[in-house]
């Protein structure tokens, strides 16, 4: 019986050390950031018609934040200052110009978790500086944005990641199938037209090769340190192709638009001539809506089964359960809202709202938490699950207090910039955007541009699409000047000026 009772309490022993090294051992962290992906473009958060069972997976047995947004950018190419605010941690105002270098004093997330005995691997799209993603990984795979940009999913230059951060145009790369259907790479043809010539059976597509990349290096992972892994997408940002399997999901003619859908803005919000705003013509008639958003689903369909597969890779060699993985987009997307097609705004899906979950060895069972949160918030929370000691550089602020169930919030607004256009401020159940069109002369044409402004107030609770504006009623005139002078307290408190950017002309000088 005595004997029978020593193993008993020895195997109880044992038991417990396992379960301590299991406990103790350091978690993976999978970052998977996508490109132009508002909130309401993955299912399960909004209820909208986009397929996602993937993420939506993520989703439901993980957490959920429904208040996570870009702070801004001083820039039409938002998606480079929000990477940079992600990967720093530092908002806006505390970038190196507009975001494209990362200085050494900034320490990246990869960096950090390399200083705790992570290897850090990069995948996919980087819109920061070279010597930055040099230092920010121990390795990685094909890396996009180097030089020379066809803006093609199926035909995307690409150059091997290099520690040393030199890379030369000829060093670019495709990824095409050869007769046998086999994935080879071909070199850029000297002049290659720029633009969507190609098609699925030309080559893989850029979320394909990603996921195909990822998925490699979780299969051959059999070293004893964690990973950190960056894995950036480029889509669902345009040109919006995905294979035909997945654009017949949506039919164009049964695309059901949103609540926001305008055939055109209603005045010059400062930058709506950009790149992006050219993809279609004016006026977004339904049509033309239906068909973008059509092409957008597919798309992100398409992506959410790349995911579904890199996810798949992490259970299938048992390292799933003991990572960390967390996902976000860069940026809102217009689509039709509004009568707008970018991200060149601070309306909250057309521009600024951003999905964020944190799944895996996360469970929550989609638990949701409505804290106040910005994309640079993103790093410190993940370091304080991860109990990796955030560095003083960052800015941001952790969310474990809200996830442990300690605060609320660790914040009570968001403000945001657009260039020297816009600026936005919400708080409690209401938000302010405030548009500024500075006088212009136009040296080519010899015109001159009147200078404009524009104040929309929504009651966010009640219209969280933004399509009732409230600043010119009587009765919410007191709403409006309070709104009017937290803001102006909050870019002074925050350094919102034109020493931090690259423009002439400030927001302020023409409020």
């Amino acid at each position: 019986m005595i004997k029978i009772l020593r193993v008993c309490i020895l195997t109880l022993v044992v038991s417990s050390q396992l379960f301590a090294q299991q406990k103790s051992k350091k978690p993976n962290v999978l970052l998977i950031y996508t490109d132009d992906h508002r909130y309401s473009g993955i299912h399960a958060l909004a209820g909208e018609d986009v397929k996602t069972p993937n993420i939506d997976k993520l989703a439901n047995e993980g957490i959920i934040f429904t208040n996570t947004y870009l702070m801004g950018a001083y820039n039409g190419g938002t998606c480079m200052p929000s990477r940079a605010q992600l990967l720093s941690g530092r908002k806006l105002f505390d970038l190196k110009g507009i975001g494209r270098t990362i200085p050494k004093a900034h320490t990246t997330i990869g960096e950090t978790f390399q200083a705790t005995g992570y290897n850090a691997h990069f995948v996919g799209k980087w819109h920061q500086d070279n010597q930055s993603l040099g230092r920010m990984f121990t390795s990685g795979a094909s890396v996009m944005s180097r030089g020379i940009y066809l803006t093609d999913h199926y035909r995307m230059p690409l150059w091997k990641w290099r520690k040393d951060g030199k890379y030369k145009k000829e060093d670019a790369y495709i990824f095409k199938y050869d007769e046998k259907g086999k994935i080879v790479k071909r070199p850029v043809e000297k002049g290659e037209q720029r633009g969507p010539i190609n098609d699925e059976f030309d080559g893989p597509h850029t979320s394909e090769i990603y996921a195909d990349e990822a998925i490699d290096y979780i299969s051959q992972n059999n070293s004893e340190k964690p990973f950190f892994m960056y894995l950036a997408f480029h889509a669902p940002h345009d040109p919006r192709q995905a294979p035909k399997k997945y654009k017949d999901m949506y039919p164009e003619k049964k695309m059901k638009l949103l609540p926001s859908y305008m055939a055109q803005h209603p005045f010059d919000n400062g930058h709506m001539t950009i790149r992006d705003e050219a993809l279609a013509p004016w006026p977004r008639t339904p049509e033309v809506a239906k068909k973008h958003l059509s092409d957008y689903y597919a798309i992100i369909t398409h992506l959410d089964h790349q995911i579904g597969r890199v996810i798949k890779s992490l259970k299938k060699t048992g390292q799933y359960d003991n990572t960390i993985i967390v996902l976000s987009g860069d940026s809102g997307l217009g689509v039709g809202n509004h009568g707008l097609l970018g991200k060149q705004n601070v309306y909250d899906e057309d521009g600024i709202h951003v999905p964020f979950i944190i799944s895996g060895k996360i469970k929550g069972n989609g638990k949701r938490f409505d804290a106040f949160s910005y994309i640079h918030d993103i790093y410190p929370t993940v370091c304080d699950i991860a109990n990796v000691k955030i560095p003083e550089s960052v800015t941001g602020k952790s969310l474990k207090p809200v996830i442990d169930g300690k605060k609320a919030q660790v914040r009570d607004y968001t403000y945001h910039a657009y260039r020297q256009h816009q600026r936005a401020y919400r708080k409690g159940d209401y938000k302010l955007i405030e548009f500024v069109r500075a006088p212009d002369n136009d040296k080519q044409q010899g015109d001159f541009i009147a200078g404009s402004k524009a104040t929309l107030l929504f009651n966010f609770k009640k219209d969280p699409w933004e399509t009732t504006n409230l600043a010119f009623l009587p009765e919410y005139k007191d709403i409006l000047e309070k709104m009017r002078k937290e803001m102006r307290a909050k870019a002074i408190e925050l350094n919102d000026y034109k020493e931090y950017n690259d423009y002439p002309v400030d927001f302020w000088d023409y409020y």
